[in-house]
């Protein structure tokens, strides 16, 4: 009497399908991430945009009655120098950065205003100016 034995393991369909659905999850999962990625480099460009604001109109401007023609660590000594860098690490007022500050109604080094400025990658332009 030939008895059937029963085998166990997966099939090639089983198999197939479980491999679909674990591709189908990493994509998933690299979709995410680089979203995730995106919103915190938006973060940290606002925060820097948001520390060199409160820098200039609460500690530079009070004491030099003025904005200044640029700013850098020697202009914003309140500032953690890292923040004066975007998310790729290129310094404010260099051609590439991200970060953009546009002074206004100069005269030689001291300003009137400014305009701060930043491109962000899931928002509209985020933008600070003097009060």
């Amino acid at each position: 009497m030939n008895a059937m034995r029963k085998q166990s393991g997966f099939t090639t369909i089983e198999l197939i399908i479980a491999i679909l659905f674990l591709c189908g999850i990493g994509a998933l999962f690299l979709l995410q991430k680089s979203e995730v990625d995106a919103l915190n480099r938006d973060t940290q460009r606002k925060t820097a945009i948001n520390a060199i604001h409160y820098a200039l109109e609460e500690i530079y401007f009070p004491a030099q009655k003025s904005y200044p023609l640029v700013v850098d660590a020697t202009t914003l000594k309140s500032v953690d120098p890292s923040l004066l860098k975007d998310p790729e690490g290129t310094i404010i007022g260099e051609r590439e950065s991200n970060y953009r500050y546009e002074s206004q109604g100069c005269d030689g080094s001291t300003c009137s205003g400014y305009t701060l400025r930043t491109t962000l990658e899931k928002e509209r332009d985020f933008i600070k100016q003097n009060r």
